[in-house]
């Protein structure tokens, strides 16, 4: 590789002493010599979003927050004599026109995503930075399979999911990892401090029912098994499918999730974690996200 740098670097200095003699040859960049050889410069730093979550006291404040008024919402839930209801939307609603059944007898439990949910992913997406890749479906793969003990249970969730298991409610984890590694996923929430989970019983996963990405299938399978008084995730997806509809605008987007009848659901059942990182959040162009009325600039 050293090699194949410097007879790059040779031959483009040599076409510059080529020209005039008043012209002083310019030194290539990195940037340059990587491309012309065909290989992507590696970063020198973490893209912004990963900064923030991961290495920053805001990052680790703001999940710890979720977690302990979670707890709290939970541990209260569950000691409260009024009749219970599933805040997982019951079949056919919407969040625009939501209903929720009633719980019965069922027991209790909270859902919880995996992924930047319960823990961040540091082994993966330090390797995904450093090659300047925003995501491969194969690395992701071999994550999934190895990655235990190369993820940390994000701030406050080992105390929070404590608190929880002692009022008696039981946790699941409904993600979007492949229900081709169970045993991958079950160690890697198992070595990060979460306790056991098994494949079927308190962990779903993108393949346990047949709409594939959607959450709404394994929610429903849930529920039909557990009171399920909260939920938390870092993406709407985690609460509702109709968050992601195809062609959904970024504004239609945010007024579905804060309006309505299910902005009160905020901190009272559903939970929702910080991830600036990737998802469907991460997008919009400056008309979706300034308001045209608010441009300024500067004299």
């Amino acid at each position: 590789m050293m090699r194949a740098l410097a007879l790059s670097a040779g031959l483009l200095l040599a076409g510059c002493a080529q020209t005039a003699a008043t012209t002083a040859p310019t030194a290539p960049s990195a940037e340059v010599i990587a491309s012309q050889v065909g290989e992507k410069p590696t970063p020198t730093s973490p893209p912004a979003g990963q900064q923030w979550l991961y290495g920053s006291a805001e990052g680790a404040i703001a999940s710890a927050q979720v977690y302990r008024t979670m707890a709290d919402y939970v541990r209260m839930a569950a000691i409260s004599a009024a009749p219970r209801r599933q805040v997982v939307l019951a079949e056919g609603s919407t969040p625009t026109a939501p209903k929720f059944d009633d719980c019965g007898d069922k027991p209790l439990a909270a859902v919880f995503d995996a992924d930047e949910t319960l823990i961040w992913n540091l082994g993966a997406m330090r390797y995904f930075a450093e090659q300047g890749k925003d995501f491969d479906p194969a690395i992701w793969d071999q994550w999934e399979k190895t990655g235990a003990g190369k993820a940390v249970a994000m701030p406050g969730v080992i105390d929070a999911l404590a608190i929880m298991r002692g009022a008696g409610v039981t946790i699941i984890v409904n993600t979007n990892r492949s229900a081709a590694n169970p045993k991958g996923s079950e160690d890697t929430l198992r070595a990060a401090g979460l306790g056991d989970f098994k494949h079927g019983e308190t962990l779903f996963l993108m393949g346990d029912t047949p709409d594939g990405a959607s959450k709404d299938g394994r929610r429903a399978l849930i529920a039909s098994r557990w009171c399920v008084i909260a939920m938390g995730g870092d993406q709407l997806g985690d609460f509702a499918q109709a968050f992601n509809a195809r062609g959904l605008s970024v504004a239609d987007r945010r007024t579905m999730a804060t309006s309505g009848p299910v902005a009160g659901l905020w901190g009272h059942g559903w939970f929702l974690l910080s991830n600036p990182v990737y998802g469907p959040s991460i997008r919009g162009g400056f008309a979706d996200i300034f308001p045209s009325d608010k441009q300024w600039e500067p004299n």
